[in-house]
């Protein structure tokens, strides 16, 4: 089996009235979203997820494909270690480092195909599921994140996350409202959104402790690894994070650190899915368990559930419920959640295709051409950039 060439697919999605939830950045507009296709001389596809600036990966991309062409796309190290020495002196980090990981996704897909066997079990796994939370719950009315709590109970969801950083009332309210809603036997996380002075994330902390938080997520920029450190183990709950961190380097100070209890590595982010084993391995040896974070698209929900089901001190794998549907309706069998577990089933690699109506209804034609906007992580478009306001700190 020869690698032909690797595409990469831009996705771009417009909630309607340009209104889909709100949160510390603002009103966001929409989401975005990149695919990858490893096609073989075979005329097998793996499928991958970047989650990135589109026109980044592109650049990315296009410089990979001709190194990749004629090589076996099931010599999955290889190659990851190929590309990322052509992409060291631009990458090692961000956009480049996370390009690299959708086509890493990709083949391992292909691997999975060729082996006739599911990713999950290529990794050792011996379960088809694996444990699933409902990503939502952004700031809303406390009647409205009750009503929103109830429909995912409804989907199956037995563990849910929502955002916090809006004002330290409402960071003490919500969290009670939703646990009293949901009840003692499922698990409420709670993602502080960078928003948080250290004093602040002792208060907030000690109050999510005594709500029964499941983990107290992000109360900081990935930067302050100071004041992760100084926090985790002074409030009661666990403390995650690593969604806005990049490959094992990026997750090595992390934990060096004894930062978090935690670890959120993202194979549409951070690397692909051999850089979240190597995370995973190296969050097991210090006795850290691992939660991938997933929020671009369901290929890449599917990728870090695949780790996840083979990975025995990791926790779970989270689902976005902002009605996106580049999680909803991008594959052509849906995501299947029961009693708050993802089904990935037994077919070869990833075991998914993709809904191509609904990739060709978002497919950007040009991917520096995206309508301004504020798309959940990404800025386009100085004249829509507000935020919420600073956040008023606890002393």
């Amino acid at each position: 089996m020869q690698i032909d060439r690797v595409e990469a697919i831009h996705l771009c999605y417009q909630y309607p009235d340009r209104r889909g939830f709100e949160s510390s950045g603002g009103i966001t507009n929409g989401r975005l979203t990149s695919l990858i296709r490893v096609h073989t001389a075979c005329g097998r596809i793996g499928l991958g997820s970047v989650y990135s600036h589109p026109a980044l990966v592109d650049v990315v991309i296009r410089q990979l494909d001709p190194l990749l062409r004629g090589r076996d796309p099931r010599e999955v190290e290889t190659l990851w270690q190929l590309m990322y020495g052509w992409t060291r002196w631009y990458g090692r980090k961000g956009a480049a480092l996370s390009a690299l990981g959708g086509v890493d996704i990709a083949l391992w897909d292909l691997r999975g195909q060729a082996a006739n066997q599911p990713v999950w079990k290529l990794l050792g796994g011996t379960s088809s599921s694996c444990p699933a939370y409902a990503s939502g719950l952004l700031w809303n009315s406390l009647d409205g994140l009750r009503a929103e709590a109830q429909r995912h109970l409804a989907r199956g969801f037995r563990r849910m996350k929502m955002r916090l950083g809006r004002n330290p009332d409402y960071d003490v309210d919500a969290p009670r409202a939703v646990k009293r809603e949901i009840g003692p036997r499922h698990d409420l996380m709670c993602d502080a959104s960078m928003r948080y002075s250290l004093a602040t994330a002792l208060r907030i902390g000690s109050e999510l402790a005594q709500v029964g938080a499941f983990w107290f997520e992000e109360p900081f920029a990935p930067e302050d690894l100071e004041l992760f450190a100084q926090l985790r183990g002074q409030v009661g709950v666990p403390v995650a994070a690593g969604e806005n961190e990049f490959g094992l380097q990026g997750f090595a100070e992390l934990i060096h650190r004894q930062a978090v209890d935690i670890v959120q590595a993202d194979a549409s982010r951070c690397g692909g899915i051999s850089e979240v084993l190597k995370v995973a391995e190296l969050a097991d040896r210090a006795a850290l368990k691992l939660a991938p974070h997933s929020w671009s698209d369901a290929v890449a929900v599917v990728a870090n559930a695949h780790v996840v089901a083979a990975t025995p001190h990791a926790l779970t794998v989270e689902v976005d419920q902002t009605g996106n549907p580049l999680i909803d309706a991008l594959l052509a069998e849906p995501l299947r959640i029961q009693e708050g577990r993802l089904n990935l089933g037994d077919k070869p690699g990833l075991g998914i295709e993709l809904n191509e109506a609904e990739v060709a209804r978002h497919r950007l034609a040009d991917a520096t051409q995206i309508p301004d906007g504020w798309y959940s992580d990404m800025l386009f478009g100085v004249q829509v950039n507000n935020p919420a306001p600073p956040y008023a700190q606890l002393g």
